[in-house]
């Protein structure tokens, strides 16, 4: 069996006295997609910027395609192969389209490499080709997501880290963008992404985690987490707010979606 290409041991995190990730353990497999769900202020985003090397775990490891990168700075581990698509996107507003791709290039110096992915964004993306030279602020919300994961891809990620990236966005950009990200997966881009939209995210995903007050509390292959009747009703259906109590070291689904402490 293959190492996973990133590794999250124990992390804990806080935000002065407050105790944001709390023994948080979980990894992605290189061309996998995993998605790590959960409710408002639950962690999720502080996962993926202690990833990315913006929050200082107070302790536990991050290991990434082999390597301890707990002390590594942000700009080493986009070197190295870490992207993100953050939440609302944060382009640059006031900059083209074309400048805001090359600045997903910022690290690279290979010039004729930069060019010939710049032409492939531009196909895959053929929105992006047309408005070039267009301010990226006035772009709509769909296409502002094209141009954040095309940003993104300009770094040739190993791994590629996206928060909430359905927010705003209507159904059928939605369904285009996480097609993306399966079409990425193929071509062995691993993908962690952070979503609210539960149902959409475990339909393209491998594997899940669920997160409640900085703890993961569920964790499985994605059917199990479909199938399982708590999660259905907290993240699946409307209206419903279900809290999970957290099992041992906060570990309560492995494989195939079992709760922790349930027998077989």
């Amino acid at each position: 069996m293959h190492a996973p290409l990133l590794q999250l041991q124990h992390i804990n995190a806080h935000y002065g006295p407050i105790h944001v990730l709390k023994d948080l353990s979980l990894e992605v497999g290189a061309g996998e997609i995993v998605c790590l769900l959960g409710g408002n202020a639950c962690g999720k985003s502080t996962t993926l910027k202690t990833i990315l090397g913006l929050v200082t775990p107070s302790s536990g490891t991050i290991v990434f395609a082999g390597e301890p990168i707990t002390g590594w700075s942000s700009s080493e581990r986009i070197r190295r192969g870490i992207a993100v698509v953050p939440e609302n996107r944060r382009l640059f507003g006031p900059l083209t389209v074309h400048e805001n791709l090359l600045m997903g290039a910022y690290l690279r110096h290979d010039r004729r490499a930069i060019d010939e992915d710049l032409a492939r964004i531009y196909a895959r993306f053929p929105r992006l080709s047309e408005r070039a030279g267009q301010p990226a602020q006035t772009l709509s919300g769909g296409e502002q997501q094209m141009l954040a994961v095309g940003r993104a891809l300009m770094s040739r990620p190993k791994l590629l880290l996206l928060d909430e990236p359905s927010m705003g966005l209507a159904p059928q950009l939605v369904e285009q963008s996480f097609a993306l990200l399966q079409m990425l997966s193929r071509q062995g881009v691993a993908v962690l992404v952070v979503e609210q939209n539960a149902r959409v995210a475990l339909q393209i995903a491998q594997r899940g985690y669920v997160l409640q007050t900085g703890r993961v509390v569920l964790e499985g292959a994605a059917a199990g987490l479909v199938a399982n009747d708590q999660l259905r009703r907290a993240y699946l259906s409307r209206g419903s707010v279900i809290r999970f109590s957290p099992l041992g070291h906060g570990r309560a689904w492995r494989g195939h979606g079992r709760q922790s402490g349930e027998r077989r």
